[in-house]
């Protein structure tokens, strides 16, 4: 079997190219990781290595806070890419939302130094569907806040983006207590107000990655 290292997942997903340095280009961080732009090299290089992760062949990735991250994004953002418009896209979502409330409770989550990198355990608690997701919501809500703690000063306007996605996937739980844009995915029957909304097609995870001045949020998937 290959050997896979969590250094493979954290060097293409958080590379040491400087996005932080300007709003600009942490923007574009944000838009290439959330909206596709990661899908090719993701189904060329990673397919094997996201396989390994929800066959559980790397658990013991999550003994250190780093390794807990990358598995994190092989089980959560990796299969929206490998496996996307399927239901394997989401197959992952309650195993990995299990390593974040983990990573919460044994000092994983606040080990890691920035908030690009802390974000993501935030999306995830927002991803997976589930009768406490509205708990999770508020937790989510919770740790967004204390962004402001950690981000970078020029980087403030991130922090009130995910305040502005954790508000926006909140409303949508409370409304339907489910992601209704993963119904037809899902072989699910939307309701009305369900069929509406998809309709509409203003969901979070296509939401433009804008800077602050221009008033926009950040989605996530």
């Amino acid at each position: 079997m290959t050997e896979f290292r969590p250094e493979d997942v954290l060097d293409l997903w958080f590379p040491e190219d400087g996005h932080w340095e300007n709003e600009e280009r942490h923007a574009e961080f944000w838009a290439t990781r959330m909206r596709g732009g990661m899908d090719a090299v993701i189904c060329e290089r990673f397919g094997p290595l996201t396989t390994a992760a929800a066959r559980s062949e790397l658990d013991h990735w999550a003994e250190t806070p780093r390794g807990r991250l990358a598995l994190v994004i092989a089980l959560d953002q990796f299969p929206r890419s490998l496996w996307r418009d399927t239901p394997a896209a989401y197959g992952q979502d309650i195993k990995a939302t299990r390593l974040v409330l983990e990573a919460l409770d044994n000092g994983h989550y606040r080990a890691l130094p920035h908030s690009w990198e802390r974000n993501f355990y935030i999306i995830n608690l927002g991803h997976c569907e589930g009768p406490d997701h509205l708990a999770r919501m508020a937790l989510a809500t919770e740790l967004a806040h204390e962004q402001a703690e950690i981000a970078l000063p020029h980087l403030g306007a991130f922090v009130e983006r995910t305040l502005s996605q954790c508000a926006r996937v909140t409303g949508i739980i409370e409304r339907f207590g489910r992601h209704p844009h993963r119904n037809p995915i899902l072989g699910r029957v939307s309701s009305a107000a369900e069929e509406a909304y998809i309709a509409a097609g203003d969901f979070p995870h296509v939401s433009k990655i804008e800077l602050k001045a221009q008033a926009g949020h950040s989605g996530g998937r």
